[in-house]
């Protein structure tokens, strides 16, 4: 089931204001997804466990945490299981707390679950859901106009090892530029919080940088970068995922409940963004002020959330083709990916509305 994309939605609302065709959105119900939890696990009061702590970035492609979070929609399922939600700020980060027990799920990108998941020989985490396609570009400065110009380049990623870091280094090297996780080659990789990366573009000690929603807007914006690569133009379709919500293995296994519960909210979240165009922006702007600090100027948003596109879908045929990229540019190791999968309590979710299950291209080990 498909519907259309958020920036287009948002475009009609704004006057003036071109917005570019985003990759689809995948609504999860119609009607109450709370009522259709309720019908099956994870229903509102019947999580077990005291609590569920929740990983996230202050950014719009973590577009469903933030709406999730700030309408109450995630702890509202959850009951009585208080929700106590963490912001970070690059996958590689937030997948140590994963890892070490300091969170029980997170919102994170491909490439940092996909190594935690092998490194963990299978035992760290689960994706039990999508969150967002696309939200991701290759920006850069004047005089920059396609690959050959990069040569002796500086650019910038959010952390080595984090899905753009992986897409950057992936697509210069079909392009034939060499790159190396320590630096240096045909092209200098440096990964740099996202903050620094719009101060040093600004003075001109980087080139151009890979990066997320909203900060990839923000240095077209705020700093004249231009856009070299949509990411989104790279895949068949438009449809890759920048953002999965994923659970630590253990408590998924201790607490089925809390998860099924977490995963109901996440897909009213996505509901909800989808049927509340309009509201969008304001409520992120007041999440992101809370995290962050500050709210992002309005043009920055427009821009920003035109390219995101919420989805319960992972993309799971797009995991082994994420996990090889990573693999070639040296920043993860191969592996077995079966059963990185349990879309489980989200088929659930969907079943409750009349809806098919997602698609896990055989990444569920069997399990359903």
């Amino acid at each position: 089931m498909t519907g259309r994309g958020l920036g287009a939605q948002l475009g009609e609302l704004v006057a003036g204001v071109a917005v570019a065709a985003a990759i689809v959105i995948v609504p999860v119900v119609i009607g109450s997804v709370g009522r259709a939890a309720a019908e099956g696990p994870g229903a509102a009061g019947a999580t077990d466990a005291s609590a569920l702590r929740l990983g996230y970035f202050a950014n719009v492609t973590h577009l469903p945490a933030l709406v999730g979070l700030e309408t109450g929609a995630i702890a509202d399922e959850l009951g009585g299981t208080a929700l106590e939600p963490q912001a970070f700020n690059a996958g590689p980060a937030a997948v140590e707390a994963l890892s070490a027990g300091a969170i029980d799920a997170a919102y994170l990108g491909p490439s940092p679950a996909i190594n935690s998941f092998v490194q963990s020989g299978g035992s760290s985490l689960r994706i039990v859901a999508g969150a967002v396609g696309g939200g991701a570009a290759l920006v850069v400065r004047d005089g920059i106009d396609d690959a050959d110009d990069l040569r002796g380049a500086t650019l910038a990623t959010p952390q080595l090892g984090n899905t753009q870091d992986v897409a950057l280094r992936t697509w210069l090297a079909d392009h034939g530029l060499e790159t190396s996780p320590t630096g240096g080659g045909d092209v200098d990789i440096v990964p740099t919080e996202n903050a620094r990366t719009l101060q040093l573009f600004t003075t001109g000690a980087i080139d151009g940088a890979w990066l997320p929603e909203p900060w990839a807007s923000r240095l077209v914006i705020e700093a004249g970068a231009n856009v070299l690569v949509d990411e989104a133009d790279l895949w068949p379709g438009g449809a890759f995922p920048t953002t999965l919500l994923v659970v630590r293995a253990e408590y998924l296994e201790a607490h089925p409940d809390a998860v099924a519960a977490l995963v109901a909210g996440h897909a009213a979240s996505v509901d909800w963004i989808s049927a509340h165009p309009d509201e969008v922006p304001a409520l992120v702007n007041a999440r992101l002020a809370a995290d962050a600090g500050a709210p992002l100027p309005d043009a920055v948003l427009e821009r920003a959330l035109a390219h995101v596109a919420p989805t319960v879908d992972p993309f799971a045929a797009t995991l082994p083709v994420l996990q090889r990229n990573a693999v070639a540019a040296g920043t993860a190791e191969g592996g077995d990916l079966a059963g990185i999968l349990d879309l489980g309590p989200l088929d659930a979710v969907r079943a409750g509305s009349g809806l098919d299950p997602i698609d896990a291209a055989g990444l569920d080990g069997g399990a359903r």
